[in-house]
């Protein structure tokens, strides 16, 4: 298996250059797949599905690179306009996307489901993200990403770790 059908078939559509990597379903974790392909984890970036619990119903999918993480309870939170948010389950994940935790990506979703990038991600030359399953990843131009339709950048959706 390699990159979703769907997620292929909407990477075609959009008429963008990206580039399919093949990767061990076993290794598919971002932390995983940096060490086994010697990936900087701050040139790959993680799909998170997020729900809001009070009031139900609005999701986004945030997408930040691997050494950041993501401000759910400030920026997200603000965002969607609700009183609580959290990670998604991996059965909603899967519900609402159709892909696989460890292989979310950002291309095939629906088109009602918002995509918001990490303005972090426009820094770099090329991103990693997963390919709709286990056994694959994306490298694709952040530059390409803009101008897509439900694609909006966000400042600080994500923070930065705290120097070592």
């Amino acid at each position: 298996m390699s990159a979703g059908p769907e997620v292929l078939a909407h990477l075609q559509r959009l008429a963008v250059p990206y580039e399919v990597l093949p990767c061990d379903p076993a290794l598919a974790d971002t932390a995983q797949f940096c060490a086994a392909y010697g990936v900087p984890v701050e040139e790959s970036a993680n799909a998170i599905l997020v729900a809001s619990r009070k009031p139900e119903g609005h999701n986004a999918v945030c997408v930040v690179l691997a050494h950041t993480r993501l401000d759910v309870n400030g920026v997200v939170r603000k965002k969607l306009g609700v009183r609580k948010v959290s990670f998604a389950a991996a059965e909603l994940t899967q519900e609402l996307t159709g892909q696989e935790i460890g292989g979310v990506t950002i291309f095939g979703l629906p088109s009602d489901l918002p995509v918001w990038l990490d303005s972090r991600i426009m820094r770099c030359d090329s991103v990693i993200v997963g390919a709709g399953s286990r056994s694959a990843k994306i490298r694709i131009d952040p530059s390409v990403l803009v101008d897509l339709p439900g694609f909006e950048v966000v400042d600080d959706l994500a923070t930065e770790p705290p120097p070592v």
